[in-house]
C-alpha cells in the first residue's frame, strides 16, 4: 500500500517552520530587491543589513509588515513541503527496492542527490504561483489589493496564467539546489554524527538539530545567487494589455537578470540576503526536521 506518511509529516513540519521563520524571509526579500539599476522602484539601497531592515520595517510600517505574505507562504509550504519531502523519501524507497539486496544496502549519496533534485524541482514548479504572490506581498507590490485571493485574481486578470508562473525556471533551479544540498547533507551529517559503531552522539533531538543547521548553511550558500534572480523576476509585472511603458518587462529572463545584476552591482550582489537566508534556513531546517522526526 502506498505510504502517505512522508507527505503528511513533511507538509505539517514545513508549515510549522514557515510560520516561525517568516519575518526573516521578508527581510531577505527586501534586501535582495534593493540596489537594482534597472528597476526604478528598488534603486535606493535603503537597508544596511538584516537587523537594520527588520527594525526599519517595524518602525515605518508596523509589526504586521513583516508578516505580509504569510497566507500564500503557508499555502506554498502545504503544497511544496508536502510534495518535496514526500516525493524525496518515497523516491528513495522506490530506488532502494530495485537493488538486488532488496534495499538493505546503505544508500549512496548519488541516490540521495538524484531523489532530492527530482523532488525539489517538481514540487517548486507546481507551487510557483503561491511563491509569486508571497514575494509581491512582501515587496509591497500589492498594496491596496487585499489578501491571497484578490492578489491572485489581479495577477491572473492583468498578466494571464503565465503571470502566476513568473520566474518558474529559476524557482525550480533554486529548489533543486536547496533540496539537492539540504536533504543529502542532512542525511550524511546525521549518519556521521549518530550512525554506525563510531557515532559521536545518540540519535535524538540534538543530532537532528546539528545536522539541520549544517544542511541549512550548505543549502543557503548554494542557492542564494539563483534566489536573488528569482525574487527580482517574480516581483516584476508584465501586463497583457500595456498602457505606455507601465507593463514593460524589466528583465527578459533569468540569464538577462543575472548578467545585468553582476554588470551593474558586482558579483557580490548575487549573495544579497545571504545572512537572513541562512538565519532563516538554519532554524527552518531545525524546526522542520525536529517536527518531522
Amino acid at each position: 500500500m502506498f505510504d502517505v506518511t512522508p507527505f503528511v509529516f513533511g507538509g505539517v513540519a514545513a508549515v510549522c517552520a514557515e510560520m516561525v521563520t517568516f519575518p526573516i524571509d521578508t527581510v531577505k526579500t527586501r534586501l535582495q530587491l534593493q540596489g537594482q539599476a534597472k528597476d526604478k522602484r528598488w534603486v535606493q539601497v535603503k537597508y544596511t543589513g538584516t537587523l537594520n531592515c527588520l527594525a526599519s520595517m517595524v518602525r515605518e510600517e508596523g509589526v504586521r509588515a513583516v508578516y505580509k505574505g504569510l497566507s500564500p507562504a503557508v499555502l506554498r509550504q502545504a503544497l511544496y513541503g508536502t510534495l518535496k519531502f514526500g516525493l524525496y523519501y518515497t523516491a528513495k524507497e522506490v530506488v532502494a527496492k530495485r537493488y538486488e539486496d532488496g534495499g538493505t544496502r546503505q544508500e549512496s549519496g548519488l541516490t540521495n542527490l538524484g531523489c532530492a533534485v527530482f523532488a525539489g524541482s517538481v514540487s517548486s514548479a507546481i507551487a510557483t504561483p503561491t511563491d509569486v504572490i508571497k514575494v509581491r506581498m512582501q515587496a509591497k507590490a500589492t498594496d491596496g489589493l487585499g489578501g491571497l485571493y484578490t492578489v491572485a485574481r489581479d495577477i491572473y486578470t492583468t498578466e494571464g496564467v503565465r503571470g502566476l508562473w513568473r520566474g518558474v525556471c529559476p524557482t525550480a533551479q533554486r529548489a533543486a539546489l536547496v533540496a539537492g544540498v539540504q536533504l543529502p547533507v542532512y542525511d550524511w551529517t546525521k549518519a556521521n554524527l549518530c550512525g554506525g559503531t563510531s557515532a559521536l552522539m545518540k540519535d535524538g533531538m540534538w543530532c537532528h538539530f546539528l545536522s539541520s543547521m549544517v544542511a541549512g548553511f550548505s543549502a543557503a550558500l548554494a542557492s542564494n545567487p539563483v534566489d536573488v534572480l528569482r525574487t527580482r523576476l517574480m516581483v516584476q509585472r508584465r501586463l497583457t494589455t500595456v498602457a505606455g511603458d507601465n507593463g514593460a518587462a524589466v528583465y527578459r529572463s533569468a540569464i538577462h537578470c543575472g548578467l545585468h545584476t553582476v554588470r551593474t552591482e558586482g558579483l557580490l550582489a548575487l549573495f544579497k540576503g545571504f545572512v537572513p537566508s541562512f538565519a532563516r534556513m538554519g532554524p527552518w531546517n531545525a524546526i522542520f526536521f525536529v517536527v518531522y522526526e
